[in-house]
């Protein structure tokens, strides 16, 4: 049967409480056990897709089509494990689920309370869609003293009860910071983090305590002792160059080797971390190194990015190079000639995005990026933007846009109304809800045999996952093809352009699709590799 983890944190927020979560999974499996991560999060949106990337950063994708929080993308990143829509939950999914329950009378008459019915509501995702995994890790987003969390903390606790020590675990995430000014360590905000969570009922059996300095064994004694846990349960977490070493970092602070004495498992085999050695060992000691310029319009919050950044790393390490990112606001090519910007870059990249903010200041550097010969990569609002421009300087079709701006005599990309999804009709228009509407989820695409794409990935049949509402009219397929923009990509049944690529450029390609959201550090994707090839050339040649 399944241990349950539960990953809590305190003091302050942004600690790493997924990253945590996704490298303990990863140092789990490489002991041979099978693990599943799960997310918790308080706030009352049903989901973070109609969240601005400003407040929420990315919003991550799994292939059944669930908008989830991006530390699902660390999930996957770690454990190789794919994400599923029940292994992410809000407050607003949970009451939801309750009133609809209470609209159909399912609870008798009862009066309908947090305290059964909503922590209940909780345990029941906690529980579900369990297979013969190992290990269950459950992240509890937000900090402790959050109030919007308080059911959760509830309902963890009671599962605590419920499945016993030997089946369930607390592990609390916290902070010691370094006062400068005092030369010293304190731990006062660690045990106050504890006697919030006290409070509430649960006591945590370990401490995860991020800091910039190493935490001495007066310190770690100390935590101990004010906070009912062993010495050897506070584990402490450095700062590390490169996320990638988290999970050795973890195992030498005795994480993994702290989680399978709880569970009484001594005789679990030493992990096998060769893998990520390998892995940071290209991130650190790289043989050269390449710029990419990033257009796009959230770049002021790097998170809105995240699974983007990552692929480039892995790029580079499947390359042996380090990725150098300059991050540029499109709304400066609009304002500035793109070679001021661009000139020095190895690849621009232009990632997905919504609105016509920075629209033509995305085309201007897509246009650069063609007539310059400079590897060019557009990830969904990226290749619109790419088939935009195309149309316009090459196809003579100046009054080419988009519908998502407004009317267009050359709607050269228009609203998705109707795609076939699972043997149905999915079907949408402009007064269909905001939230969830939008193609989302892993779908496939039929690649053509000659093109480049096909030899990138190997072969003419692939899936990838999708989250957009625009798309690609494929009616002027025939005239922007005659100016050298080939669709190379559609789906199955031809109606729905997924990739297009430049017949005269060495490396002009636009995806519908999301690929960094299946990119993984020990196994890059292919476009992302194959990108920052073309990225290292192009530096041999500047």
């Amino acid at each position: 049967m399944a241990r349950f983890i539960f990953i809590t944190g305190g003091v302050v927020s942004s600690l790493g409480k997924g990253l945590a979560s996704a490298a303990l999974g990863a140092l789990l499996q490489a002991r041979g056990f099978t693990v599943r991560l799960r997310k918790l999060d308080p706030y009352l949106n049903i989901d973070p897709g109609t969240m601005s990337p400003y407040q929420h950063g990315e919003v991550y994708v799994t292939d059944d089509g669930a908008e989830t929080d991006l530390d699902l993308g660390h999930y996957e990143r770690f454990t190789g494990v794919p994400s599923r829509k029940t292994d992410s939950v809000t407050t607003g999914q949970i009451y939801w689920k309750v009133l609809t329950r209470e609209r159909r009378g399912d609870y008798l008459g009862a009066t309908v309370q947090v305290i059964p019915h909503v922590t209940e509501a909780i345990k029941e995702f906690v529980r579900d869609d369990i297979g013969d995994e190992d290990f269950v890790i459950c992240e509890i987003g937000g900090t402790v003293g959050d109030i919007e969390g308080l059911p959760f903390l509830e309902a963890i606790r009671q599962l605590g009860n419920e499945l016993g020590r030997e089946r369930s675990l607390f592990i609390h995430l916290t902070l010691v910071p370094y006062i400068a000014s005092a030369g010293e360590l304190k731990t006062k905000p660690t045990q106050h983090s504890v006697k919030e969570l006290l409070s509430v009922g649960i006591q945590p059996d370990m401490l995860v305590c991020r800091s910039e300095q190493p935490i001495g064994l007066d310190a770690r004694r100390k935590i101990a002792q004010f906070c009912n846990i062993r010495e050897q349960a506070v584990i402490q977490a450095l700062d590390v160059d490169t996320i990638y070493a988290v999970p050795r970092s973890y195992h030498e602070e005795g994480l993994d080797g702290e989680v399978c004495r709880h569970f009484a498992l001594n005789d679990a085999p030493d992990p096998d971390l060769s893998t990520w050695d390998r892995v940071v060992s290209r991130v650190r000691q790289p043989d050269g190194e390449v710029t990419i310029g990033v257009v796009g319009k959230y770049t002021s919050l790097l998170d809105s990015y995240k699974s983007l950044a990552e692929a480039l790393i892995h790029g580079g390490i499947a390359n042996n190079v380090r990725v150098k990112v300059n991050w540029l606001d499109a709304e400066i090519f609009e304002r500035d000639d793109a070679a001021t910007y661009l000139e020095d870059v190895h690849g621009i990249l232009i990632p997905g995005g919504f609105g016509e903010r920075g629209a033509e200041g995305k085309i201007a550097a897509a246009r650069f990026a063609r007539e310059h010969t400079v590897p060019y990569f557009g990830i969904c609002f990226g290749m619109q933007m790419a088939v935009i421009e195309a149309a316009r300087t090459l196809a003579g079709l100046e009054d080419a846009g988009s519908t998502e701006f407004g009317p267009s005599d050359d709607p050269i990309v228009g609203l998705l109304t109707e795609w076939t999804r699972a043997g149905g009709v999915e079907r949408r228009n402009l007064d269909s809800e905001k939230g969830g509407t939008m193609r989302l989820g892993a779908y496939p695409a039929v690649l053509s045999a000659s093109s480049k794409v096909s030899r990138i990935y190997g072969t003419t049949e692939i899936s990838e996952r999708h989250r957009h509402r625009y798309e690609v009219n494929v009616n002027y397929r025939e005239v922007l093809e005659r100016s050298g923009m080939h669709f190379s990509g559609m789906s199955p049944d031809g109606e729905l352009p997924e990739i297009v690529e430049s017949t005269s450029h060495p490396w002009y390609i636009g995806v519908q699709f999301h690929p960094e959201l299946k990119s993984k550090p020990y196994d890059p994707h292919p476009l992302f590799t194959s990108f920052i090839q073309a990225a290292v050339e192009q530096s041999r040649l500047m």
